[in-house]
């Protein structure tokens, strides 16, 4: 199944996506789920980030040709990192590079939706936390992810987490084409089958360190072939089975 959340007639709401049509579910996404009979357009909608995080956790330097290309010797444990919710920006939304950046960089990755509470799981627990999957664009100023030392500011800003449309169940997160493309040329391409720490031991990890609650979104790095964006570039984050994200840059 596809899920999306989305506003329409200036109310936001989740939806199932079928067919080019978004019927609306009376409640939330998590828990049991009630499809209403109200359906609308997916072209007559504004696609809203997909969920509505407590937190979302990255991780960083996750697959090996990445870690090839940084000249990084492999991690032993996950890299991770958090990004604020308020950076999160849907499906055709806006990019804005903060003025006094030099470098702003596309990252695309797979992000997998937390579906119920999660504390001290074991790897094999995983999947039955996870709801779903979804596209994630890590965008980061990277002069100033060199300048300050660390990664809070530089992944932080506003708009900074392009994330949607779909939250897809039922598929192996663990060997699926993610590429990046920039005004229609790819930048970006590789497979989820690169992963240093596939999604379950990144739960298993994750929920050792803090309790994942439903709707955290959890980042699962990018392959190789990072590079800058500037004004008036269109972004794709194209996940195979799951589809593709865009923006545009301001």
């Amino acid at each position: 199944m596809k899920y999306a959340r989305v506003k329409a007639e200036g109310e936001p709401f989740y939806g199932a996506a079928e067919n080019g049509l978004i019927r609306k579910i009376a409640g939330g996404l998590f828990g049991c789920l009630h499809l209403t009979e109200e359906t609308y357009p997916e072209t007559e909608v504004t696609f809203l980030p997909p969920c509505e995080p407590t937190k979302i956790m990255a991780v960083g330097l996750n697959y090996r040709a990445h870690a090839a290309e940084m000249g990084e010797t492999l991690p032993e444990v996950p890299k991770i990192f958090l990004k604020p919710p308020s950076a999160l920006l849907g499906h055709m939304g806006t990019i804005e590079i903060p003025k006094h950046a030099l470098r702003v960089d596309y990252e695309c990755e797979l992000a997998l939706v937390i579906g119920k509470r999660a504390k001290n799981i074991a790897p094999e627990e995983a999947s039955g936390y996870i709801f779903g999957y979804t596209c994630f664009n890590d965008v980061t100023a990277r002069d100033v992810q060199s300048a300050d030392g660390q990664w809070t500011r530089a992944k932080g800003y506003d708009t900074f987490a392009p994330c949607g449309p779909y939250i897809v169940t039922g598929i192996d997160p663990d060997d699926l084409q993610v590429e990046t493309l920039v005004n229609d040329t790819v930048k970006q391409s590789g497979r989820t089958s690169d992963f240093i720490f596939p999604t379950a031991k990144l739960v298993s990890f994750l929920s050792e360190v803090m309790t994942l609650e439903p709707g955290d979104i959890i980042t699962t790095g990018t392959p190789s072939g990072i590079g800058p964006v500037k004004p008036g570039d269109k972004v794709e984050i194209r996940i195979e089975q799951i589809g593709t994200l865009t923006n545009f840059v301001k």
